[in-house]
């Protein structure tokens, strides 16, 4: 008897994922005058490569020709890595600013086992900008780094 195609897909299906979570911290800031940070979230091969965007926080609710979108080169290093070639909203990975808190963010579960470096970029009107980069290697090992002004803790953990 021939396995189904049906089975086969579903042992390719159930196979599980070697993807991991990241947990940025926005700190609160004692500020006369607070604007919600724009924060990119990419991961580049260790050796160098493309970077890939896994989330993009942004001001959403601006109207016009440029919207909230014009603030995007304020993330430098983002920008630079691939940031200026992107069409935004990306379905998935754009979204709105965050408030002061903490906020997962589920890595790519299609990443190949190797080494990467996990990068968070903030910044913020009248405030400052602040990068903070941590190493992963796939399978996901544990990794902790903090900011000092505009992130807080940024974790990584397997899922």
């Amino acid at each position: 008897m021939r396995p189904s195609t049906f089975a086969l897909l579903g042992g390719v299906i159930a196979a599980p994922a070697t993807a991991a979570t990241v947990t940025v911290t926005i700190p609160r800031q004692n500020v006369a005058e607070y604007h919600r940070p724009y924060v990119a979230i990419w991961l580049e091969p260790a050796g160098g490569g493309a970077a890939r965007t896994v989330a993009l926080w942004y001001e959403t609710k601006k109207t016009g020709k440029e919207a909230g979108t014009k603030y995007l080169a304020d993330l430098r290093a983002w920008w630079r890595k691939g940031g200026k070639a992107m069409t935004v909203p990306v379905d998935g990975v754009t979204g709105a600013t965050r408030a002061p808190g903490q906020y997962s963010v589920a890595l790519p579960a299609d990443l190949r086992p190797g080494r990467y470096v996990l990068s968070v970029e903030a910044a913020r009107e009248t405030g400052g900008r602040e990068l903070v980069t941590l190493p992963l290697t796939v399978p996901t090992a544990a990794a902790r780094a903090s900011g000092k002004t505009e992130l807080g803790a940024v974790t990584i953990s397997a899922r």
